[in-house]
């Protein structure tokens, strides 16, 4: 059927171009169409070439040209069509032969050729993401091939992970304790409490009534030593230690695992395994640790520092390990005005080990650009937690990489790891080599436990529940009644309740922000960055958060609500002016020169004295130090009394309330749900409409790529 006949009602750019105007696609998706058409004057190619366009500015990589089930794509779904204009739309578009239209044209290459567009036989791509994917896959496969490590290596390192994961029975003393106070012991709980704590795995045969009787009468934690022999390592696995082992094995290493399971707990005693080994042989190794944001960065250099003083290992070892964290960009070495950077392939990182905290925030061109920068020789570490929302652009790499955990360890990586711990359970429970498709799989862990959330933490089990996309299990979770977690319906009296409550959570900074305390150190009045500072601990105590931007539940009409409230009990004083004493931002777009980046937090404060004073914004650096920036030099930002669910990844928060618009939108997604849900580390507040969670809930986000694929082995 000729192509122009099948779609001469209506035209297909005169379609994009409507939808453009609409906002159903952008002016650059129309405007790419008219460029290809321009050199093809094929409007069935231009038109493809449009929606990959609109795919791309959605977060994906590429347009498959058929669904998971072989299906034609739903073309007009994609560029917001629905209903009859859609059906009449999809119609037409049935008569073209797509592959044709493709492999005719000479706008589209098959593999690398200096062409617009690629079409690998299944999926479309605009040029440039094309070369990230298949240079970032051909990347992580020269990194993820197999270490040789010798057999005094292998000893070495087991008696280190050994010693740095040694048992420890602070957490199980602790939960029995509890349910002790709470309603007793019993066998059953006993039973459960030991095997949670210690890892035990389903097929371990153990004396249960030799440890149920040492649990009855247990009056001390030291007591409870005797479980090493009740309890011997073999019948446990300790998914930190294996996933040391993991990383020790391959240069390319990812660790994935909710809030609490112990990512940078375990990358710190990973990162003093790797130092020892390395001392033996070839020096200590330079170290970089870095994260998406700089709150981000802040929060990794926080946590190391923790992590490091908990460590049972010399004080040298200890200082080998850097605390220092700082943002991708600065790492890589932003170039002004430019989407370059200084490290590249041709000038390599100076680097032997790098650890990337939040992966999952790191979009395509980004990981790309930094697996480019890396030298031959080095470590590639990514710690994140799959199952958050994806970064805002391009791609969900942590996610497609984590997706080969299905596959479990090929016979040689679970031999290798059991040597490295002593797990042999976990050499005997490889998958078959015919169910194999990838050694990407062997340079995976996820940690299951959380040390943060107890069994009582309502806040874990809510993660848990949402996670699981299960409705039925999310309103068994409130039915418990859990302390931690509150859930408000959206009306009037609510809201203002949730307003009221936010004048009084973010009272502290204000009145932090009043008065110049003693340093206790100097016993001289603090500077005005130790004030900014402990003004910022404070403002980072809580925070609400949104699902949307506009409106009265979006972040914008919040802010202006705060800020009103805040006013009218006396806490600032805006005078009507953007710039006040008290004023948080949050920085939305990358300043190279000022070293400020996108989600980096500010407050604005008067500083100096008398009629010398001046208002300034105060920033954090991931260093812990503070820097100060005139109001007019402050990069493109907004008032951060509310942020967006997005923008709050990286963070999290002593006190988390969250609202959620009363109506369901697309954008309520299960990720962005979890994402929020476990900034909250103490408490958790939901102002929402349960039909709209349970709606979002079941919605897990998709995101079309290759990379699964080019992994493929």
């Amino acid at each position: 059927m000729n192509t122009a006949a099948a779609l001469e009602q209506p035209r297909l750019l005169s379609l994009l171009k409507t939808l453009a105007d609409k906002k159903s696609i952008r002016q650059l998706d129309y405007q790419f169409a008219r460029f290809i058409l321009s050199y093809s004057h094929n409007e069935a190619l231009a038109f493809l070439a449009g929606v990959v366009s609109a795919e791309l500015g959605k977060g994906h990589i590429c347009l498959p040209l058929r669904d998971s089930k072989g299906q034609s794509t739903d073309l007009a779904a994609k560029v917001g069509l629905f209903g009859d204009a859609a059906l009449q739309l999809n119609q037409g578009l049935m008569a073209i032969d797509w592959q044709q239209v493709l492999t005719d044209s000479n706008l589209v290459g098959k593999h690398g050729e200096a062409v617009p567009m690629i079409f690998d036989g299944e999926r479309l791509y605009l040029h440039r993401y094309w070369h990230y994917e298949s240079m970032l896959a051909e990347r992580l496969h020269c990194f993820g091939s197999p270490m040789i490590l010798k057999p005094t290596e292998i000893q070495m390192l087991s008696e280190v992970l050994n010693h740095l994961f040694a048992r420890n029975y602070r957490f199980l003393f602790s939960a029995l304790n509890e349910a002790k106070q709470s309603g007793g012991l019993n066998a059953g709980l006993i039973q459960q409490l030991v095997c949670d704590h210690l890892d035990v795995i389903p097929s371990a045969e153990l004396n249960w009534q030799a440890i149920n009787a040492l649990i009855s009468n247990l009056t001390n934690m030291e007591q409870l030593n005797e479980l090493d022999l009740l309890v011997p390592d073999v019948a446990c696995v300790n998914w930190q230690k294996v996933a040391a082992a993991v990383a020790l094995t391959r240069r390319f290493a990812v660790i994935s695992g909710g809030p609490g399971t112990g990512k940078t707990t375990t990358v710190t005693k990973l990162l003093a395994a790797l130092i020892e080994q390395a001392q033996n042989s070839s020096g200590t190794p330079t170290i970089k640790l870095v994260a998406p944001t700089g709150k981000a960065a802040a929060r990794l250099t926080e946590s190391i520092g923790k992590a490091i003083d908990q460590l049972p290992v010399s004080p040298e070892l200890k200082n080998a390990i850097p605390t220092d964290s700082s943002t991708i960009h600065r790492l890589l070495g932003a170039l002004p005005n430019s989407a370059e950077f200084r490290h590249n392939q041709s000038n390599p990182l100076h680097l032997d080990i790098l650890v990337v905290d939040e992966a999952s925030m790191v979009d395509l061109p980004m990981m790309y650009k930094l697996v480019d920068a890396l030298p031959k020789h080095a470590r590639l570490i990514l710690l994140g937690d799959k199952d958050q929302l994806a970064s805002v652009e391009a791609g969900a790499v942590l996610g497609d990489i984590c997706s080969f955990y299905q596959y479990g360890f090929s016979a040689g990586q679970g031999s290798a790891v059991a040597q490295l711990t002593g797990y042999q359970s976990l050499a005997s429970s490889k998958m078959p080599s015919s169910n194999r498709s990838s050694d990407i799989a062997d340079c995976l862990c996820m940690l299951q436990k959380s040390y943060r959330f107890d069994a009582r933490s309502g806040i874990g089990q809510l993660a848990k529940a949402i996670n699981a996309g299960s409705v039925t299990h999310v309103a068994a979770v409130w039915d418990k009644g859990f302390s931690d977690i509150a859930k408000f319906a959206i009306d009037s009296h609510n809201y203002n309740q949730m307003i009221q409550t936010l004048v009084s959570e973010y009272s502290p900074y204000l009145q932090r922000m009043r008065r110049r305390e003693l340093d206790p150190n100097t016993e001289q009045t603090e500077t005005s960055a130790q004030q900014a500072k402990a003004a910022l601990d404070l403002f980072n105590r809580c925070r609400l958060l949104c699902a949307v931007r506009e409106g009265d539940f979006g972040v914008a009409g919040l802010n202006v609500r705060i800020e009103r409230a805040l006013a009218a009990r006396k806490l600032i004083q805006t005078q009507d002016e953007l710039w006040y004493h008290g004023r948080p931002v949050m920085v939305t777009r990358n300043d190279h020169g000022l070293g400020l980046y996108n989600g980096d937090i500010g407050l604005c404060m008067l500083d100096g004295e008398g009629d010398e004073t001046r208002l300034k914004v105060f920033f954090e650096l991931p260093d812990g130090s503070v820097k100060s920036v005139l109001p007019s030099r402050v990069p493109e930002h907004e008032t951060a009394f509310a942020m967006t669910i997005h923008k709050s990844q990286g963070s999290e928060f002593d006190f988390t309330l969250m609202i959620l618009p009363p109506e369901y939108s697309p954008i309520l997604t299960r990720e962005l749900i979890y994402t929020g849900i476990t900034r909250a580390k103490k408490r958790l507040a939901l102002y929402m409409e349960d039909r709209v969670v349970n709606r979002g809930i079941k919605v897990k986000t998709e995101r079309a790529s290759g990379l699964i694929s080019k992994l493929m082995s």
